[in-house]
């Protein structure tokens, strides 16, 4: 068990820096299926939590028009129990004047939360209780809301408790939880084992979400200064202690939920009805007739869901390599692969997890609308960078409205055609859907590149 206490000297910022373990990066959206969420429940244990350990992500989140909750589990009454000056109403009163000053800098229009919960004496389910409560305010949660929450493993038992609420809600809700180390910074060393340096993630802040934070942790003057010149009334956060706070990033570590895509997956074999409408076998023959050769060396395939177009795809290619968000999805595609030994279906979330090598066919189909504009703009980049010379990409999309994603079809392909030095080979538009098939220029005809003409 972990034990210290606020005047411990603690780890300086220095060996935090010189011997810093765990890059990889945080996308929000990437929690979401690629999309941002709508709503953001962030807890704290007692108020300055939020601020230390989530102010730039408060921020970011609120400032992009994510609807906002700030929840305080307890006053934060009994950080000075030996002051001569302040009873523990009255410190009650101060922190939560504190609070709410940060949060009007940080997410003017959040909503917050005063639970007044015995501060040091906080109970997991009790708390647990009330998250419940203020997630379905105004009906349902809802899939795309985010927990943020103290790290279960801070060490300090108010922000186990809390953290272990948020989890316990997390699991019942099916929702991402994002848990922030505060007091890890204090008491551990950058080879502790209690850490799981394989889990963080880190987000990185710009500048003006920097100077926020600092802002905001200034509101805290209870716990960054004295409340007087007295024993017993001294600043609980020193400077040494709030260099770990001035950081370019914050640190989380993820819990993730099954996506929108796995849960349509595990609920049904075929949840496109990619096997027996005749709508999705009409476009898939067309799509492939459509293709300029034959036979291409390597093809990789976004999306691939349970393998359908993937088994086609691998009787024309001498490898192929499928890619899906889903696991369930993945695991049904690489059973229709089994009899094409150089054909693999792989879990992987597009651009981030975009394969190494050079395919001369990429194929892009119903999947370009489930990304942001800035995500796909980087699926177009590395396309361009993986395809071969003579390589060839093929798009095919819903041409109707796609509720939820900020895409629809057509967007997809002239933001791909836009955006890239492709040309146009082929085209083929109806009301359902549209297919495009882009090479590098010059466009040369089947006729002409077979020796027809």
């Amino acid at each position: 068990m972990v034990t210290f206490t606020h005047d411990d000297a603690g780890t300086p910022e220095q060996r935090w820096n010189r011997d810093w373990r765990g890059d990889a990066r945080l996308t929000v959206e990437a929690l979401f299926d690629g999309r941002m969420p709508e709503r953001m429940l962030v807890v704290a244990a007692h108020p300055d939590d939020e601020t230390l350990g989530a102010a730039g992500l408060v921020r970011r989140l609120a400032h992009a028009g994510v609807a906002t909750d700030i929840i305080v589990a307890t006053n934060g009454e009994a950080s000075h129990p030996n002051s001569p000056t302040h009873t523990q109403v009255q410190l009650a009163d101060v922190r939560r004047r504190e609070l709410l000053e940060a949060v009007e800098l940080l997410a003017p229009s959040a909503l917050t939360h005063f639970l007044g919960l015995p501060d040091g004496k906080l109970n997991a389910e009790e708390l647990a209780a009330q998250l419940r409560r203020i997630a379905a305010d105004g009906g349902r949660p809802g899939e795309r809301t985010l927990l943020v929450a103290p790290w279960r493993g801070d060490g300090h038992g108010d922000h186990e408790a809390a953290g272990n609420a948020a989890a316990l809600l997390a699991a019942e809700l099916n929702l991402p939880l994002l848990e922030y180390p505060v007091w890890l910074w204090h008491w551990a060393t950058p080879d502790s084992p209690e850490v799981p340096w394989e889990q963080l993630q880190v987000l990185d802040l710009g500048r003006d979400e920097q100077k926020l934070k600092q802002s905001a942790l200034l509101m805290h003057a209870s716990q960054t200064a004295p409340l007087s010149d007295a024993p017993g009334d001294e600043a609980l956060l020193g400077p040494a202690f709030l260099e770990h706070f001035a950081r370019g990033f914050e640190t989380f570590i993820p819990t993730l939920p099954a996506g929108v895509f796995e849960r349509l997956h595990a609920a049904a074999n075929d949840p496109w009805g990619l096997q027996d409408r005749f709508y999705e076998r009409r476009k898939r023959s067309v799509a492939l007739a459509l293709l300029p050769r034959e036979r291409f060396a390597a093809a990789l395939e976004l999306g691939c869901s349970i393998g359908v177009l993937s088994a086609e795809l691998a009787g024309r290619s001498d490898s192929l390599l499928a890619l899906d968000i889903s696991p369930t999805a993945v695991a049904s595609a690489q059973q229709r692969l089994n009899g094409f030994p150089a054909a693999s279906a792989r879990v992987a979330s597009v651009p981030q997890d975009w394969p190494t090598g050079e395919f001369d066919l990429i194929v892009i189909s119903e999947v370009g609308y489930f990304l942001t504009r800035t995500q796909l703009l980087d699926v177009v980049a590395q396309t361009v960078e993986s395809l071969a010379p003579d390589g060839v990409v093929l798009l095919c999309h819903w041409r109707h409205p796609v509720d939820g994603w900020e895409l629809d079809g057509d967007t997809v392909h002239e933001l791909f055609s836009g955006s890239s030095s492709l040309t146009l080979f082929a085209e083929h538009r109806e009301e359902d859907f549209r297919i495009d098939l882009l090479v590098r220029p010059p466009a040369v005809s089947v006729a002409r590149a077979t020796g027809v003409l």
